[in-house]
């Protein structure tokens, strides 16, 4: 295997980059912008830009890169073929062929959740398992799946769409994939402020997220976690929900893939431990018996899972 490998995660707003050893070992990493004008027709000739650019930068040629590994927000099919990222401007793209004809080099790509549920199984919270789930809870719900190593996609490659396993079915309000009472309408950052809003009507009590203040400004997700770590009951009774809705979810899915960890990412598990041992308690009360052991850890790689993730795809 030849020395070196790339690791690239395609955002809506920044495409990060990482340069490693085909061991795993990050040697530098940096960002440049998402070009998404027109229709983000820009995007694979900047990272093929960006490539050439590092490539040159250390020194190195063609011949001592095992290839490139690339994460993008939306469903990949097992050729490399994206079947449409809104926030890039995508429709059906063919991201394997693309760049390997603009770099000579050999590339996989993946869905960015998927990915970086391979970043932590390989190199971050889950390393050393071979067998792990991750939820990533940011503006929306994503996830997951590795099984024997290798990330579960599916056929459409909608495998790990956590977000929208149906956990309400009263629920009226509209997920924004069109469905009702999506995991994602509850354990989202968004979603743990609309919960918020919709207990603050019934909530008899003091809080200070129904202070004066408070009102004159957006509640974030960040502010409930807070306010809970601080004693806040209506904080609580909202972490409360959100982790028990989450906890269940998860028994559910364990049912199904049975893994050794679950890892639990983006930008909502900076909460920390209020929102891990929730979790995992839910989780064991849910979980089928032979599964109520498996781990439930916080998400150690941050911002750098989608890297190493896309680096791990290559090299499998």
């Amino acid at each position: 295997m030849k020395p070196y490998v790339f690791g690239i995660d395609v955002g809506g707003t920044t495409i990060k980059a990482g340069f490693f050893t085909t061991e795993g070992e990050l040697l530098d990493k940096w960002e440049i912008p998402t070009r998404t004008q027109m229709n983000g027709k820009y995007i694979l000739d900047d990272v093929a830009d960006t490539i050439v650019m590092k490539m040159s930068e250390r020194g190195i040629s063609k011949n001592s890169v095992e290839g490139i590994g690339i994460g993008v927000p939306g469903p990949v099919d097992n050729q490399g073929i994206v079947k449409g990222c809104v926030n890039l401007g995508w429709g059906e793209v063919n991201v394997t062929a693309s760049l390997e004809t603009k770099l000579g080099l050999k590339v996989r790509v993946g869905n960015d959740a998927n990915v970086a549920a391979l970043g932590e199984a390989w190199k971050g919270a889950a390393e050393g398992t071979k067998n792990c789930l991750m939820v990533t809870l940011g503006t929306g719900v994503g996830g997951g799946i590795i099984i024997d190593g290798k990330i579960i996609a599916g056929v459409h490659g909608a495998g790990g769409e956590i977000g929208h396993i149906c956990v309400n079915d009263d629920e009226i309000a509209s997920c924004n994939c069109g469905k009702q009472g999506c995991l994602e309408q509850y354990a989202s950052a968004t979603g743990i402020v609309r919960l918020a809003k919709m207990q603050m009507k019934s909530f008899c009590g003091e809080s200070v997220l129904m202070s004066n203040d408070a009102k004159q400004q957006s509640i974030t997700a960040k502010d409930v976690f807070d306010a809970a770590k601080d004693g806040d009951k209506l904080a609580l009774n909202i972490v409360n929900e959100v982790s028990e809705i989450l906890g269940k979810t998860l028994a559910n899915i364990s049912c199904v893939c049975d893994p050794e960890a679950i890892v639990i990412g983006g930008g909502v598990s900076k909460a920390g431990e209020i929102l891990r041992n929730r979790v995992e308690s839910s989780f064991i009360n849910h979980a089928f018996h032979a599964c109520k052991t498996t781990k439930i850890v916080l998400a150690s790689l941050g911002n750098d899972a989608g890297m190493y993730g896309s680096a791990g795809l290559l090299l499998q």
